[in-house]
């Protein structure tokens, strides 16, 4: 399988606390930089009375990576966030970790292992996954067939997107490009060649 970059699947977030302060980390998928200004602010004003809201993002497309220590001492938070992200391998991403306070210096050593820790826990929750080039499939035939094809898309690394029961059943599927001639041989077996898949698109998804 040809991955073309890994990402986040969703929106998430974890916590923890040391010595006292509350370490939360946020991360979300993100696809240009105003997006992940937008989602900083976001958290920047929900929680507007935390001490630092440390951020650091990465942008596949635009080459960018950045990131902010917010008041905490130089390197300590912001660059320590951003090589998590950068050493998990993930892009289109915007991770925050916001601290609240307890009243218990940590040190250096102890900053950079907190934001660290924050930033592979919100990297985990976000679930991280890897995002391929497809090929949009579709395959009309009738209901005796179809019980057939619910379990050969799968058996071919397919994912059904989309089906319609009208007077034939007509699936709507991706696949990965170098799983399509398995599955059209199954089909034309399995089918005496009755039933194709016809190709309509191109488009990434996780895989």
């Amino acid at each position: 399988m040809s991955v073309l970059y890994k990402t986040v699947a969703n929106a998430a977030s974890d916590e923890f606390t040391e010595q006292r302060s509350r370490f939360i980390g946020y991360v979300c998928p993100v696809k240009t930089e105003a997006e992940a200004q937008a989602f900083i602010e976001e958290k920047k004003k929900q929680h507007w009375d935390a001490r630092h809201n440390v951020y650091a993002y990465v942008i596949r497309d635009e080459g960018i990576q950045r990131c902010s220590d917010d008041g905490e001492p130089h390197g300590t938070a912001g660059v320590p966030t951003l090589d998590v992200i950068l050493k998990s391998g993930v892009t289109d991403v915007c991770v925050v970790v916001t601290r609240y306070f307890g009243g218990i210096l940590l040190g250096t050593g102890g900053l950079v292992r907190a934001y660290s820790k924050s930033a592979r826990l919100a990297l985990e929750a976000g679930g991280i996954v890897e995002m391929q080039s497809c090929f949009d499939m579709r395959i009309v035939c009738d209901y005796n067939f179809y019980e057939r094809l619910t379990g050969l898309i799968p058996s071919c690394s397919g994912i059904t997107d989309d089906t319609d029961f009208g007077a034939q059943v007509t699936v709507c599927f991706h696949i990965p490009p170098e799983k399509l001639p398995e599955l059209e041989k199954q089909l034309a077996d399995l089918s005496c060649g009755a039933v194709t898949a016809e190709k309509t698109g191109e488009k990434i998804y996780p895989m």
